[in-house]
């Protein structure tokens, strides 16, 4: 594992502090997006399909401590759009880590450069640089000619100026096991930190909707990925749990835990999850207490059939480690699984049929900011 030592330590008491005190759900870690606006448009991206109006939307500093606060998670991650677009990032960060917080900052690494010199190397901070593969596969995956070399030209240089740094990287269908693996060998020889790596969400508005892995074809994906891990003996570290990993291998039967990552937006707190916004409230509690769980996760939604994204999946899989520590020590030992018989999967005859939702939530934004503007044309300057 590739997760440092100090932060597994603290986010592992706070866990079985939770546990300690009975409290059924609790955060593990904010996902915090201060705004939409990207300088890419990837075409599995569900998270830019916005009028002009709400992507020149941010959130202050002071709407983002409120949310680190509210939310009380161990661990920040800085996501988006493009973080670094945001004037004030630097800001936002320190004030997180002056919380004692583990910041993640999400980058495609375009600005990462530019913008480095803002920030200091820190136990407390990361920088992760989104590659979805190799060259070829990366520039496709993002529809731009070069960013992977931007991006491995980024890397090499924080690591220079001595930040921690991972990669995270999204797959799709078209992944092949061998070439997976060689991708993994090349970002453990620029000297990454780690490695995060998740199937990607079928976003509902995302520009391509063909190359999304249903549960099955992932599990087969990671199992062949694995299965070159342990034929070469390759020391890949991941920046995630190993019991997560067992998971994406199809040898745990695991439900998702949408409240371990609760997100912040624009919009507000978005419900449930990271990945779908079926509306939103103004406050953590609201979010936390008045949201029907029963509603979502696979099994339970069309929408969440085939997700295994380890942002509903990690808090599972972390939590299980702290609860049952014996049961993942026996998963370490024995090791990733990549042959035999899969855990039983989750039946999907009792889900209910997806709710579009994306037009309300646009429509009811865009006439509040509407409002605004002719509010503050309205006024008189003194």
């Amino acid at each position: 594992m590739a997760v440092p030592l100090n932060q597994a330590l603290r986010v592992g008491a706070y866990v079985l502090k939770q546990h300690l005190i009975g409290r059924k759900r609790y955060p593990l870690v904010l996902m915090l997006e201060p705004l939409f606006r990207c300088n890419l448009a990837c075409a599995g991206c569900g998270k830019i399909d916005y009028p002009a109006e709400i992507l020149n939307q941010r959130l202050s500093v002071e709407q983002c401590m409120e949310a680190v606060d509210e939310c009380g998670a161990p661990v920040v991650v800085i996501a988006g759009g493009e973080p670094l677009l945001h004037r004030e990032i630097d800001q936002i960060v320190e004030g997180a880590i002056a919380r004692k917080k583990f910041v993640i900052v999400c980058t495609n690494a375009l600005l990462l450069e530019k913008k480095m010199a803002l920030f200091k190397p820190s136990k407390w901070f990361t920088w992760s640089v989104h590659l979805d593969g190799d060259q070829e596969e990366h520039d496709k995956s993002v529809c731009q000619a070069g960013v992977y070399d931007r991006a491995v030209a980024a890397i090499a240089r924080a690591k220079q100026a001595g930040f921690r740094t991972i990669i995270n990287a999204t797959l799709f269908s078209n992944a092949e096991p061998e070439r997976t693996a060689r991708f993994f060998d090349d970002v453990m020889a620029m000297g990454v930190d780690g490695i995060s790596v998740s199937p990607g969400y079928a976003y509902e508005r995302a520009p391509d909707q063909e190359h999304f892995l249903n549960r099955r074809r992932t599990k087969e994906l990671f199992r062949g990925i694995f299965a070159r891990q342990q034929k070469g003996k390759k020391r890949w570290a991941f920046n995630q749990s190993s019991m997560y990993l067992d998971f994406l291998a199809g040898n745990q039967s695991f439900h998702c835990t949408p409240w371990g990552n609760p997100t912040r937006t624009y919009f507000g707190w978005q419900r449930p999850c990271y990945l779908l916004g079926e509306g939103y409230t103004k406050t953590f509690k609201e979010l936390m207490e008045e949201t029907d769980w029963d509603l979502y996760g696979t099994g339970n939604y069309e929408k969440c059939a085939n997700c295994m994204v380890h942002s509903g999946y990690e808090a599972t899989a972390v939590t299980e480690t702290i609860r049952r520590p014996w049961r993942a020590l026996a998963q370490v030992v024995r090791g990733i699984r990549t042959q035999g018989e899969m855990a039983p999967e989750i039946a999907l005859d009792r889900q209910r049929p997806a709710d579009f939702v994306f037009s309300r939530h646009v429509d009811k934004a865009l006439t509040e900011i509407r409002a605004r503007k002719t509010k503050q044309v309205a006024e008189p300057v003194d």
